[in-house]
């Protein structure tokens, strides 16, 4: 949703209240698709500050399925978005690129809030998720989920080095 900025930069001190809620049935992002579980609005609050300056503020929760880590079980993960940003209006797009400011989700006189609320996010996605801390995951050979009890295949560790005779005695097993 954009979200018409001239308003609010009309008076120093005007302020503009709105609930922005994530587009989409999905996160969607370079790591993949997370669907929502839950999806409440977010507050957001813009105010003119002084001399071209908006204070962009909001809070919120959002909750998505990301997969464990070790089982690959989908895990509902519930991420608290709180933000409270200062942008300089009197600045091009290029200055503030220049000036390494973060603002991508502002273009010209308008602010998009889909793009500010990917951004934050990202910025609070876990590095790791888990279904449960002694998770065991699943086998290496054939991908059974061994929490949910175990499989039938050879565990023994082997000197990868060694790998060539054991395939010869695999070999004289079969005869």
């Amino acid at each position: 949703m954009l979200i018409d900025l001239s308003r609010v930069l009309t008076h120093e001190g005007k302020q503009e209240h709105l609930e922005i809620m994530p587009e989409g049935q999905a996160f969607v992002c370079e790591l993949g698709e997370f669907p929502y579980v839950e999806k409440t609005p977010v507050s957001l609050v813009i105010i003119h500050e002084e001399n071209q300056i908006l204070k962009i503020a909001g809070e919120g929760k959002v909750s998505v399925w990301i997969p464990c880590a070790r089982c690959l079980e989908p895990v509902k993960v519930t991420l608290d978005i709180e933000f409270d940003n200062e942008v300089d209006m009197k600045l091009s797009d290029e200055e503030r690129v220049e000036a390494l400011d973060e603002s991508s989700y502002i273009q010209e006189k308008e602010l998009n809030s889909e793009k500010l609320l990917h951004d934050e996010i990202l910025i609070r996605w876990p590095m790791q998720v888990l279904c449960k801390e002694n998770c065991k995951g699943i086998c290496s050979r054939c991908g059974a989920n061994l929490n949910q009890g175990s499989c039938d295949c050879d565990t023994a560790d082997l000197d990868p080095r060694m790998a060539v005779i054991s395939d010869i005695f695999k070999n004289f097993k079969e005869v």
